[in-house]
Formats: structure tokens, C-alpha cells, sequence
């Protein structure tokens, strides 16, 4: 059997189901670098995904600890839009995405890890980037490190 050895995942899997909202204390948080917040609006702010699908996942949320786009109020909906377009946009200039799959995973019965703050998933897709790792082994490969891919993202988001 191979053995493919990501150490990163430990971090997850012994931080998934600590007590409180990592979102909220993200956006609360002095540090946009060290929490990998990308870009804060008025309503809401673009969120790097700290373990990504793809490589550029991000997420919009709104600052707003809300479960469901029906207790949105219309400019918290107004500006998750914006900034998802916006990070399209940037995300194709910056690391040539084709196209993007955007989504919401509103309760756990939907599938939400994060079932009390919602937040809107960008994940950046190319032609052919599915490989063998996620058939055979149940593994994405994701090929750069989240800080430097921050600091990338800092410069175009500016």
C-alpha cells in the first residue's frame, strides 16, 4: 500500500469540533493574515478555506453569525455577492481559474461542517483537474501553501 503523508490534515482533524464559531473569531481577530482573511467589506468578508478542496478555495461570510440565507438582511446579501464575484475575478487573474463551483451548505443535513455561520464556498476548477488521487485514494492534492497564496491574494485584492 502507498502512503501518501499529509501532516496539515492532523491540524483539522483534531480542531474540527472545538467549541465556538471560527468564523466569528476570525472577524474578530486583529490579524487578517494569520486568520486568512482575504478581504473585509462593509457586510461581510472573503475567507481563505484553511482546507481547501482546490487550491484558491475561499468562502464569503457574512460578519453576521446567521445559519441560513433567509436571516440574511439585503445588504449582507448584496455584499456576499459582490465579494463573490469580485473573488471570481481576482481568482482568474491570479491563478488562471476556468471556472468555479459556488456553494452553500445551509445545515448539517446539507452537508454544512459549519452549520450555525453561513458562508458562501468559491472553489476554483480546470479543465481536467480531476486526477487519480481523489478516485483511488480519497485525496486532493493541493499544490501551494496557504500563506503564500494569501500574500498573492492580498496584492489583488490590494
Amino acid at each position: 500500500m502507498e502512503r501518501l503523508w499529509a501532516p496539515w490534515r492532523m491540524e483539522y482533524i483534531l480542531n474540527c469540533r472545538q467549541p465556538g464559531c471560527f468564523l466569528c473569531d476570525a472577524f474578530q481577530a486583529e490579524s487578517d493574515r494569520e486568520h486568512l482573511i482575504v478581504k473585509r467589506s462593509k457586510a461581510c468578508a472573503i475567507i481563505m478555506n484553511r482546507y481547501p478542496y482546490n487550491n484558491g478555495h475561499l468562502m464569503v461570510a457574512p460578519y453576521r453569525h446567521v445559519d441560513s440565507v433567509e436571516a440574511l438582511q439585503p445588504e449582507e446579501a448584496s455584499d456576499m455577492m459582490a465579494l463573490a464575484a469580485m473573488a471570481c475575478t481576482r481568482l482568474r487573474e491570479l491563478i488562471q481559474a476556468q471556472g468555479f463551483n459556488l456553494g452553500i451548505n445551509q445545515g448539517a443535513a446539507a452537508g454544512a461542517g459549519l452549520k450555525d455561520h453561513l458562508h458562501l464556498h468559491i472553489v476554483p476548477r480546470w479543465a481536467g483537474d480531476t486526477n487519480f488521487m481523489p478516485i483511488l485514494a480519497d485525496v486532493k492534492v493541493i499544490p501551494q501553501p496557504l500563506l503564500e497564496l494569501w500574500e498573492k491574494l492580498q496584492r489583488v485584492f490590494g
